[in-house]
């Protein structure tokens, strides 16, 4: 396997791997990583290979914090060797702080940092992410409590994550040292291409995408008719695989199988083509499907011509 390659975190971020750890699932009820031992292999596989960047946030895991308490033990004397992003205030959860504080404001956000430094048992994050817009509060009053995180040495680097177009915007405009923006994105989740991810590129901002896999289906484990009973699709969503685009999948493969790559590497290929994009956040329990994204993400470069025959596919 080739060396782990490394990007800019927007044009003049930090350095991070071009494939991420998604910690999504420490913690979560019937995975490899539901507990503290498939958590420390996993990281410490990690750690081995490159893997820099661990994105997580305080609402992860079988319940709020677990995915970053399992992490804080995990990266005991490993700390320095990761690149650690977690995120805070998503609308749709409450975590117990700060109560009746508005989750984009200077109290919650101390208060959501103060949680996640505890869990993680580290003294900063590398990469602090608004998980999902705040329509109450400015964004001004967001940016000046992130802006003294960063001068407290507490925060290094912050990010957004499910902004629109305009909320980029609004958000450059206001002097926000924003990095990175975490958006959905993959062959079968194309959305942002229309205006978001033109804002992501005029802005100098990384993107880093999340369900780039899209559970699974743009790896090659799943056909029509043969689905792994022990994955997650169909364990807990047996309707992602069912209505799938199959059609467009099976024209995907023959692709592949043309070219001569799986395609988990057309995929990372793929992804890693586009404009602006850092790296390929991608969840995973246990080793061994680490070791394969690794490899798939250094073992093809597409051409021009066939970025846009793989993206004519899913059009």
């Amino acid at each position: 396997m080739a060396a782990i390659e490394f990007r800019a975190l927007g044009l003049n971020g930090p350095q991070v791997s071009t494939i991420g750890l998604g910690c999504n699932n420490f913690g979560r009820t019937g995975t490899a990583t539901e507990g503290q031992k498939g958590t420390d292999a996993l990281i410490s596989e990690a750690v081995e290979l490159g893997v820099t960047l661990l994105d997580t946030a305080d609402m992860y895991g079988g319940a709020p914090g677990v995915s970053e308490t399992l992490m804080g033990v995990a990266l005991k004397g490993k700390r320095d060797s990761v690149f650690l992003a977690t995120k805070f205030g998503h609308d749709s959860f409450d975590m117990g702080i700060a109560p009746g504080e508005r989750k984009g404001s200077r109290a919650y956000i101390r208060e959501a940092l103060d949680g996640s430094l505890r869990r993680l048992q580290t003294d900063r994050v590398d990469l602090y992410q608004m998980h999902t817009p705040d329509p109450h509060t400015p964004i001004e009053e967001t940016i000046a409590a992130l802006d003294e995180l960063v001068d407290e040495g507490r925060v290094i680097h912050y990010g957004h994550s499910n902004f629109t177009a305009n909320q980029i915007d609004a958000a450059a405009s206001a002097g926000g040292r924003f990095v990175s923006a975490q958006n959905e994105y993959s062959l079968l989740a194309r959305g942002i291409e229309d205006d978001v991810l033109p804002a992501i590129n005029r802005h100098d901002l990384g993107l880093l995408p999340y369900f780039p896999l899209q559970n699974g289906l743009l790896t090659g484990k799943f056909t029509r008719t043969e689905r792994p009973a022990d994955s997650r699709i169909m364990r807990q969503r047996p309707h992602i695989a069912d209505n799938a685009p199959w059609d467009a999948l099976e024209a995907y493969d023959a692709f592949c199988v043309a070219t001569g790559i799986s395609m988990l590497e057309a995929t990372f290929g793929w992804l890693l083509a586009q404009p602006g994009l850092s790296s390929v956040i991608a969840g995973t329990t246990r080793p061994e499907q680490l070791r394969q994204n690794a490899s798939a993400a250094t073992a093809w470069v597409p051409s021009a011509a066939q970025v846009a025959e793989i993206s004519a596919i899913f059009a």
